[in-house]
């Protein structure tokens, strides 16, 4: 199963330092399945030139509007008319400038204005003063009012050995809002979803903390499942290497009491409850403000439980749904059933990491998920994000959820 297969992207590279890095983002495009075709404005052609992204999109690079062996004079309306969505990386503050002025003076700024701005992502990158320039804010500005998606740029340092904003988004970001945009309808409009993810970690001294090998990779992906469907999502999650999507309100906890805090402080404007994160089940009875000696051949360890959040949530359930994750090596389904019972849970899912592609870090899975009614969903093996629309799907047809606004103040 590949949900972005079929999808058509038109990917317009305009002339900034920051070409080189459209290379590994059409690179990602191209291996989530999607047809990417690439158009290059003149000047970006002095970075990089067209045989790159030819070769990486296997089309034939687009740069001349009226190229002399182009047969069909109306690509300009017809390509961008024909594509899901039309991303622009880098964004020049010139092209920025153009597009919310509405002109077309080139190929790509036809074919943009072609797309309209509701279908385009634009991808800034420039120096810090561009950015910052009254006249560029003012334009982009405008291009999110007209419904243009920004991914805006980083802090950091720049190509002019400057430091500060302007620096293109990372390519993790640039990928993950392209697969939400490509996949985005508005059917959970108005829900709120509350997603944990990753590990927590539960310190024994200033250096060393146990934890567990989650990656966060399964909760990221539910929370971009649930965007791309128009939701609005509040990530909590631990400590992972994974960059959060731009649209989610995240944040950030390191031990499971930090966790517990958050999940219950979102909890009262939550629908949809979904919690991924591999929250330790013990923590150290006693921690040592020094860093703790090396003495004797073995250290005693005396470990406290922590509180099992999912368990709690469920005591005061009421109309909300929830989902909870479960890791089984022995009686897979059995367990997970017991537990979805215990902790008046809506669904299950769960996996055996010492199945193939369905160990911890890995970029694919193999789950089971289970609802209450007693009715039980293998998946085949799939990467992530696909899993995690699999549950979004089953989570759509379980009740009616209503709008409500979110709890945004959080304290860990």
């Amino acid at each position: 199963m590949n949900t972005l297969q079929n999808k058509k992207l038109l990917f317009g590279i305009t002339g900034g330092i920051a070409v080189y890095k459209a290379a590994e983002i059409i690179r990602g495009l191209v291996k989530m399945g999607i047809d990417v075709q690439v158009a290059m404005t003149k000047h970006a052609q002095q970075f990089v030139t067209p045989l790159t992204f030819e070769t990486l999109s296997n089309h034939p690079v687009m740069s001349e509007m009226f190229p002399a062996d182009e047969m069909v004079a109306t690509r300009h309306i017809g390509i961008p008319g024909d594509a899901d969505a039309v991303l622009i990386c880098p964004a020049t503050a010139n092209f920025i400038g153009k597009m919310a002025n509405g002109i077309a003076d080139d190929l790509l700024t036809t074919m943009v204005m072609v797309a309209g701005p509701e279908k385009t992502i634009l991808c800034p990158a420039m120096n810090t003063e561009m950015w910052d320039n009254p006249v560029v804010q003012k334009n982009v500005a405008l291009l999110r009012e007209y419904g243009s998606k920004i991914v805006d740029p980083g802090h950091g340092e720049l190509a002019c050995h400057t430091i500060g904003a302007g620096r293109l988004a990372s390519i993790e970001r640039i990928l993950s809002t392209a697969r939400i945009e490509l996949l985005r309808n508005n059917d959970f409009s108005g829900l709120n979803f509350l997603i944990t993810a990753g590990p927590t970690e539960e310190p024994l001294d200033p250096v060393r903390y146990i934890t567990n090998l989650s990656s966060g990779k399964m909760g990221f992906a539910l929370t971009e499942a649930a965007l791309s469907r128009g939701a609005n999502v509040m990530l909590i999650t631990g400590h992972t290497e994974l960059t959060p999507p731009d649209d989610a309100e995240t944040i950030f906890v390191r031990t499971a009491a930090e966790m517990e805090r958050a999940v219950l402080q979102a909890y009262s404007s939550a629908h949809v409850v979904i919690m991924s994160a591999a929250v330790s089940d013990y923590r150290p009875a006693d921690y040592s403000p020094s860093k703790l000696k090396k003495e004797g051949d073995s250290i005693l360890l005396t470990l406290k439980r922590n509180t099992d959040i999912l368990a709690e949530l469920g005591k005061e359930k009421k109309d909300r749904l929830l989902v909870g994750f479960a890791v089984e090596t022995d009686n897979v389904v059995a367990n997970a059933f017991r537990k979805l019972r215990e902790k008046n849970l809506d669904l299950i899912v769960v996996n055996n990491p010492n199945e193939e592609g369905a160990a911890f870090r890995s970029d694919t899975n193999r789950v089971t998920i289970l609802s209450r009614e007693g009715e039980e969903k293998d998946l085949s093996l799939m990467e992530k994000f696909d899993v995690a629309r699999q549950i979004i799907d089953e989570i759509a047809v379980l009740k009616e959820l209503k709008p409500a606004s979110f709890k945004t103040t959080i304290e860990v």
